[in-house]
């Protein structure tokens, strides 16, 4: 079939191969001899080329070394093998070459071929949210049956105890009972707040997420009046997202704490900033999963930066980076946003730590 008969089949083809535009994965249809017959939208944007531009082209021209293509082509079509993989540099319009894991499968009629293109970077980003996901449930579980587990008999020693300060008569001996009370209600505390994100169901509505960052400020500017300049920089032409209003409150507050606690020098010292940023990011992917919109929500300091015994700890249950830290303000929030299908990363060098919230918009 030569090119000039594309255009009707690429009215025919989109149709067919609709499903491969919802990936994140870079997905080419091409025939034995190299040519696209169908190209998604990951790729199109990838290569910086029009969708109708790559159909009907030369596949193996986008690449650094095209006859590793073609030679692959050539095996599958030939029913040599139902799959080959191998790695190799994607040459794209106006940007460096970007390292890619190529895929060949054969389908079902062997006249078409299907190419995946794995960016190594995505697929390491990948990995590693694959090991936040797993890890997260993996937290959920372990916090749910240990604060069962720590619930019940602490009632117990609290009813125990005021039993206790009923009988005595000294007052050098309420001292102690007093002691095992506020212990066993500070335990109770955190049992509650370990329990918190999966007690309730989540309250969804239209959020503007500014309205949260306002609340945040205000708060934060109470609890640290000196030293601390909050920056505002928002790009108000976001739209509202479907959310938990007071989930998201609680998740930028939490974040936001972290990184006062963590300024305490440089607020001493009357230069400590904090700096909440919102922005649009377009055609992203994480989650396994590609959305067109994002909402992208930096918390920003001028710290010391996260220590490097913890960074890759930072989200677990009890891991805190100061004395006397309960280690659970970034586990709730990781958690808050899972449950709104985003995710948390954290970017961290001494003098400037940047916590990327990602939500999905559309």
């Amino acid at each position: 079939m030569s090119p000039a008969h594309f255009p009707a089949l690429t009215d025919f083809l989109p149709s067919r191969f609709r499903s491969f535009d919802l990936l994140a994965t870079l997905v080419a249809v091409v025939r034995e001899d190299g040519i696209v017959v169908f190209a998604n939208a990951a790729l199109e944007d990838a290569l910086g080329v029009s969708r109708r531009a790559i159909v009907a082209s030369q596949f193996a021209d986008n690449f650094a070394e095209p006859e590793a293509l073609l030679h692959a082509l050539a095996g599958a079509g030939g029913n040599a093998f139902a799959t080959m993989r191998y790695d190799t540099l994607l040459k794209r319009l106006n940007h460096d070459p970007m390292p890619v894991h190529v895929i060949v499968t054969q389908t079902e009629s062997r006249r078409e071929i299907i190419v995946e293109l794995l960016p190594q970077e995505q697929q390491a980003r990948q990995e590693r949210e694959d090991r936040l996901t797993d890890q997260a449930q993996a937290n959920k579980e372990l916090i749910r049956n240990l604060a069962h587990e720590i619930k019940n008999p602490l009632g117990g020693i609290r009813g125990a105890a005021q039993l206790l300060e009923m009988e005595i008569e000294g007052r050098g001996l309420n001292e102690y009972t007093q002691v095992i009370i506020r212990e066993a209600d500070r335990l109770q505390s955190l049992v509650d707040r370990l329990l918190a994100p999966h007690r309730f169901p989540q309250r969804m509505g239209d959020v503007n997420i500014h309205e949260v960052c306002e609340r945040v400020r205000s708060l934060i500017v109470a609890e640290f009046p000196r030293g601390l300049r909050v920056v505002r920089d928002y790009d108000t032409s976001i739209p509202e997202l479907r959310a938990d209003r007071e989930q998201l409150i609680q998740t930028v507050l939490n974040i936001a704490q972290n990184a006062c606690l963590a300024l305490a020098e440089r607020i001493a010292a009357g230069d400590g900033m904090l700096t909440l940023r919102t922005r649009v990011a377009r055609q992203v992917t994480f989650g396994k999963q590609r959305y067109r919109l994002a909402l992208e929500l930096h918390v920003i300091d001028n710290g010391p930066g996260v220590p490097d015994s913890i960074k890759d700890r930072i989200f677990y249950p009890l891991v805190s980076g100061r004395d006397g830290g309960s280690g659970l303000g970034l586990t709730l929030a990781q958690t808050f946003v899972q449950q709104h299908h985003g995710l948390i990363e954290v970017d961290s060098v001494p003098g400037r730590t940047d916590f990327k919230i990602l939500i999905p918009l559309s």
